[in-house]
């Protein structure tokens, strides 16, 4: 039997239907398999910059920051061996014959995609596994087929695993991972809201709304580990994650196409309250003397809904038109309040975007101008606050963006691109969770 009553339709990023009469809970992360494979992916997959590392052994640049030690070259022939070099890291790596560990090169041997064997991190407590056993796979590769002596082999390590030990990550190292160090985290469960949204964007190939949606069931994956979408909270987050990051029933594409062409943020919200209205979704409580009317809703999880959805449109119709990701926080904000101030009712989260998009507008180009929209992600002291209804239109607004970023997706998240990008799931995830949520 059905735990909830709701069902939806899924439609993708071209506004075609990809998926019917949905149930609710088929969506959820705890159920749907293309979530789940998602998220086994994002762990066990990293990043080999194979030519990275060649490059650093060749001029004795290794350890990031310019760093580089005269007199340790290494003239290695990484990029031209590289699938030999995959062989050999697939049988250092593999647990036994038929797992499902993958390794590859990509980008004519410039890059190598490893994807270690979900054993390995079963058998683990953390999701390192990827980084760890690729690393040192890699490492012993190509110290054994190129016959490096015992006194130039720790150059080989530091090319690979940058400064580590030595600091927290492995800053100036050649093997990435979409997931930071666990140090990083913020709390409990917040690891997958700890992809940095460059790296989403990249992956999806900068495709606006599937950017949304990869970065929407990383957000909303990390809310059910962290224990936020237990009991009445559960259905609360999936109607939001359904309606903004998964296009449920065509509502944001069609909030978009509604006002794409000029409209604003304020015609995003009329129509989004028009379209709740004549859903039923909210109703006129009170009709004041001046003509204003206040709202009331007798289903809070989809009112929220509707407005985590609008306030994605609202994103992407004011940052497509401007074709820069900076607007992203004040949209955030200011659709949140016309919401409020039209209807009487919450916005979005009930607050909570609307106060991630102040502090966001001060850290990432106000007064304190440290970084920028694409290197935030929802672990971030300023962003953290909405749990899975603001960094998917960060990362939408960043796909969006036509080169004005400070730190570009190309600038830091290439390799992801290259890598994670060749992942079907990954590439449409839309489709992909619709799909799984069918059988």
């Amino acid at each position: 039997m059905a735990k909830y009553a709701d069902k939806v339709d899924i439609y993708n990023d071209m506004g075609q239907k990809v998926g019917s009469n949905i149930p609710l809970e088929s969506l959820s992360p705890l159920r749907n398999a293309a979530i789940k494979r998602i998220i086994n992916l994002t762990k066990r997959t990293v990043a080999v910059n194979l030519a990275g590392i060649e490059q650093g052994l060749k001029t004795g640049a290794v350890g990031g920051k310019g760093r580089m030690i005269l007199g340790r070259e290494l003239k290695l022939d990484l990029v031209g061996n590289a699938g030999a070099i995959a062989d050999k890291m697939a049988d250092l790596i593999r647990v036994k014959e038929g797992d499902d560990t993958v390794v590859k090169p990509l980008a004519g041997g410039k890059s190598l995609m490893s994807q270690v064997p979900t054993a390995r991190l079963e058998a683990g407590a953390t999701y390192v596994a990827g980084t760890t056993a690729t690393s040192s796979a890699l490492q012993e590769a190509i110290i054994t087929m190129n016959n490096v002596n015992m006194f130039d082999a720790p150059m080989v390590h530091a090319a690979i695993w940058g400064q580590y030990p030595q600091t927290l990550d492995n800053e100036g190292g050649n093997v990435k991972s979409m997931l930071e160090t666990p140090q990083k985290d913020e709390g409990y469960g917040y690891s997958l809201r700890n992809v940095a949204v460059n790296h989403v964007a990249a992956a999806t190939g900068k495709r606006t709304m599937n950017s949304a949606a990869l970065s929407s069931i990383f957000e909303q994956t990390g809310v059910v580990e962290m224990g936020d979408a237990i009991g009445w909270n559960e259905r609360l987050q999936l109607c939001g994650f359904a309606m903004q990051g998964l296009n449920a029933n065509n509502l944001t594409y069609s909030l978009i196409k509604e006002n794409g062409q000029s409209g604003t943020i304020g015609t995003v919200v009329d129509s989004m309250v028009n379209k709740a209205v004549s859903d039923g979704v909210i109703k006129v409580d009170k009709t004041m003397s001046s003509g204003f009317k206040s709202y009331k809703t007798d289903d809070v999880a989809a009112w929220n809904a509707y407005c985590a959805s609008a306030t994605l449109a609202s994103t992407i119709v004011n940052c497509g038109a401007a074709r820069a990701a900076q607007g992203v926080s004040s949209t955030l904000l200011y659709s949140n309040d016309l919401i409020e101030h039209v209807t009487g009712l919450p916005a979005c989260d009930f607050g909570k975007v609307m106060g991630t998009a102040v502090g966001f507008s001060f850290f990432s180009h106000s007064i304190y101008g440290g970084g920028g929209p694409g290197v935030f992600n929802g672990n971030h002291i300023v962003t953290r606050h909405s749990k899975g209804f603001a960094i998917p239109c960060v990362a939408a607004a960043v796909a969006i963006d036509a080169g004005t970023q400070m730190f570009s997706v190309e600038g830091t998240s290439a390799i992801i691109g290259v890598v994670y990008g060749d992942i079907p799931e990954f590439k449409d995830p839309i489709t992909a969770v619709a799909k799984a949520a069918e059988m």
